[in-house]
């Protein structure tokens, strides 16, 4: 029973932080062009190698 004063803290603690590193990464930008990403990944720009 007392392991449970020391979690639960911890526990919301955690949850916490994850929570304002989300709102961080929305306020930052981090998710506005999901599109362009996704398109990004699929595209090959390096030329191939000329031997």
């Amino acid at each position: 029973m007392n392991g449970l004063i020391i979690l639960i803290p911890c526990a919301i603690g955690l949850g916490a932080l994850a929570l304002l590193g989300f709102f961080w990464t929305l306020r930052s930008g981090q998710y506005d062009d999901l599109e362009g990403d996704s398109q990004r990944v699929l595209l090959n720009d390096d030329p191939p190698d000329q031997d």
